[in-house]
């Protein structure tokens, strides 16, 4: 598949800054893939008796929770203004190093220190080795560990669509209303530089109003990281190196996906880091005792190397928000049977048409 093909025009209005209030009331186009109705909804109706789900349907959410990854540094030497995106920590011999993703306006260097803006003032990081495409490895010189300092200076991290949108707006990078809704109401597990987006929508009284249809529901772990916002730069889609990301399956959930299956009954994740985790699963694990571990690089096109469709084996449906040009997240869409790339273009045209708002803090779709 040519990556040109993942292209689509979309006026800049469309592209959401700041969730609706309340969660639940962002609309929602339900599509029927064989038939091709679609039917314009909110996500609210996911409760009513009028409900597009079934009772059994096993709904799958990933509980992964966003770090507070962006923080602010100013260069030692010069002052310059430095924006950085935490990605990952070790610890090796006692000595803490993190994994960042910088912007600079100036050409940063090795054994450069930075000085962390809201930290205390013996906290900073020493550039050590510069990987490429702005990512650094750097050595945290601090009294405060990791999570606790990053609590203190860190902000949600926003996607840069987001930030750059606000800016053309007058707005602040960062609003104070970020911190909650750019999580899950059900977020526990610390660990993702970018929200399950499809789940913001869910409330907590709405997820007791889908329980009491008796429709059934899971919970997994994919940290999401900053890959899944990265365009796709090679000439064909299968040939983009995807980011690689820790997902965890509890062996709860793996007993529910076997009983859902064993029953007939639909697998709906909602969002598609709960699609990469499902459909990274090796074939024989469901059922286990034990939790199923595994780290994915697993990239879902409409086709595969040998032309053939990617075939699903643990997705009967999806609940998504709308995803950027040029980006693996609209090629896993266009895979799913009944969809390509064409007619997902054609219904991206309706959302537009219908004043839905794209990305992260937009609206979303559910494909049945």
């Amino acid at each position: 598949m040519l990556t040109e093909e993942l292209d689509y025009p979309l006026p800049e209005s469309r592209i959401a800054t700041t969730p609706v209030e309340p969660r639940e009331a962002a609309k929602l186009m339900v599509i029927d893939r064989a038939s091709g109705m679609i039917r314009h909804r909110h996500v609210r109706d996911l409760g009513t008796k009028d409900s597009p789900l079934n009772s059994n349907d096993l709904m799958v959410f990933n509980e992964t929770r966003v770090l507070p990854a962006s923080f602010i540094a100013f260069r030692s030497e010069t002052g310059g203004r430095v924006q950085g995106l935490y990605l990952n920590s070790q610890t090796i011999n006692g000595c803490t190093w993190w994994t960042v993703m910088f912007e600079s306006r100036g050409t940063l260097r090795e054994g450069e220190r930075l000085i962390l803006k809201d930290a205390d003032p013996l906290s900073f990081l020493e550039l050590f080795e510069n990987k490429g495409q702005g990512i650094w490895r750097i050595q945290l010189s601090s009294s405060i560990a990791t999570m606790p300092l990053l609590e203190r200076i860190g902000q949600p991290p926003l996607p840069p669509y987001i930030r750059r949108a606000r800016r053309h707006q007058g707005q602040d990078d960062h609003l104070e209303t970020d911190t909650d809704r750019y999580n899950t109401v059900f977020a526990t597990d610390p660990g993702s530089v970018a929200a399950p987006t499809a789940a913001l929508h869910f409330s907590k009284s709405l997820l007791a109003a889908i329980d009491a249809l008796g429709v059934n529901r899971a919970m997994l772990t994919l940290h999401i990281g900053v890959g899944t916002f990265a365009p796709i730069r090679t000439q064909q889609v299968d040939d983009h190196p995807i980011h690689r990301e820790w997902c965890r399956i509890p062996a709860a959930t793996l007993g529910q996906l076997q009983q859902t299956r064993t029953n007939g009954q639909r697998i709906i994740p909602i969002g598609t880091t709960c699609v990469r985790a499902l459909e990274s699963l090796a074939p024989g694990v469901m059922g286990r005792q034990e939790d199923y571990e595994i780290s994915t690089d697993l990239l879902i096109t409409p086709t595969v190397s040998d032309g053939q469709p990617f075939c699903f084996r643990l997705t009967d449906g999806l609940l998504t928000n709308f995803h950027l040009p040029r980006s693996t997240l609209l090629a896993l869409v266009a895979a799913l049977p009944g969809v390509g790339i064409e007619r997902l273009k054609q219904w991206y045209q309706v959302a537009i048409d219908n004043g839905y708002r794209f990305y992260s803090y937009g609206d979303a779709m559910l494909l049945l």
